[in-house]
């Protein structure tokens, strides 16, 4: 049997102990021991997507059927343009014909969308049903399947409403990612390199040593990459749950991403390639302000074009950018606040940006002044 190996997101008080852990192997899906103790009423409810359920729904339902768990698939379209309203409402519409209860755990089989989806129906259904996450992109694997941040889009911005709501387990299985695009992968590897670059300097180097070795998805690299993305996760989530100081910092990069998928329209750019951009632009402003050496910059931008993702952002005009980043959830009295760089591995949340420096960042990053 292959080595599973377990990072666990600690998130202990006094009264309650929601601390869960975060599996990561290869054949995750038929391994039944994993899930079977989170079904204490014999059912379940998958909510997937039309790309992930050929692939992976029957695999996952006779594991579970193979330990007398019955479950029944709510299967939603694929892309991020379809994180709305609209499907949430469709999860909650077979949740009722199908009569779940309050111990029937909601299980996301999919994507960063279909977990963002399925948590924040599992946190406002019956106010509040068990959620366990099997994400099956990298992204998912090492990002947003981990930390309970849970919502969907508005056609004004982008994850705008939603609720923190952490999962029972996260079951990342490697072997989901033999079938992933590659244009999915390379969007999955900006998160993964945004990592060290806020907080793992010896991580950020191991990447530049190991980037074809991701890209060719050679398990023991992808193995690495996925658990020390979730170990800085868990470090970080733990610290901060609802992210009132540190945990802003795993937002490197997003500010001005949210804003080129919010521009392009949702699906346009993955989220991967909008945060790749996003931090090369907040690479650029942090060494206008005199924070980080042009040659760090400049290694940023070498591991990103070795990962095939974009190095700046679409052509619209800096007025465009700024009214879009307005719409940030880290905009505090209506200052934009950023994710810079102090050096390669270590990041702060700085208020009072001059407008000057930031409009010099986005024309230099492909912005029309």
């Amino acid at each position: 049997m292959n080595k599973i190996e377990t990072v666990t997101v600690e998130l202990d008080n006094p009264t309650e102990n929601r601390s869960y852990p975060i599996h990561i192997g290869q054949g995750l899906l038929t391994q039944g021991d994993l899930l079977a103790p989170h079904f204490p009423a014999g059912r379940a409810a998958i909510v997937t997507n039309t790309t992930v359920a050929p692939l992976y729904l029957q695999v996952l339902q006779t594991t579970l059927a193979d330990r007398g768990i019955e479950s029944f698939a709510i299967i939603l379209p694929d892309g991020e343009q379809y994180k709305n309203q609209e499907n949430l409402q469709q999860i909650f519409t077979a949740l009722l014909e199908h009569r779940c209860e309050r111990k029937t755990p909601l299980i996301a089989l999919g994507g960063g969308v279909v977990g963002d989806l399925t948590g924040f129906a599992a946190a406002i259904y019956l106010r509040g049903v068990p959620f366990i996450q099997i994400p099956t992109t990298l992204l998912a694997q090492v990002d947003s399947s981990v930390g309970g941040k849970t919502g969907i889009n508005h056609p004004l911005g982008k994850n705008m409403i939603g609720a923190f709501y952490q999962p029972r387990l996260v079951l990342a299985d490697s072997d989901t990612l033999d079938t992933l695009a590659d244009r999915e992968l390379r969007a999955g590897l900006a998160e993964v390199i945004k990592y060290g670059l806020i907080h793992d300097l010896a991580f950020f180097d191991w990447l530049t040593q190991h980037i074809q070795a991701l890209l060719a998805r050679e398990k023991p690299a992808l193995r690495h990459a996925i658990r020390r993305s979730c170990e800085i996760k868990a470090e970080i989530v733990s610290l901060d749950e609802r992210e009132s100081g540190m945990r802003a910092l795993l937002n490197l990069g997003h500010t001005f991403g949210h804003a080129i998928e919010n521009a392009m329209g949702y699906g346009v750019w993955l989220h991967g390639e909008a945060v790749a951009a996003g931090t090369m632009m907040a690479a650029d402003l942090s060494c206008r302000l005199q924070r980080i050496s042009s040659q760090e910059v400049e290694r940023i931008r070498h591991l990103y074009r070795q990962a095939g993702l974009p190095l700046g952002g679409p052509r619209m005009t800096t007025q465009r950018y700024l009214e879009l980043m307005q719409l940030d959830k880290k905009v505090e009295s209506g200052n934009i606040r950023f994710i810079l760089l102090d050096q390669i591995g270590r990041s702060a949340l700085v208020d009072n940006v001059p407008t000057t420096a930031l409009v010099e960042s986005l024309v230099a990053c492909g912005a029309d002044s």
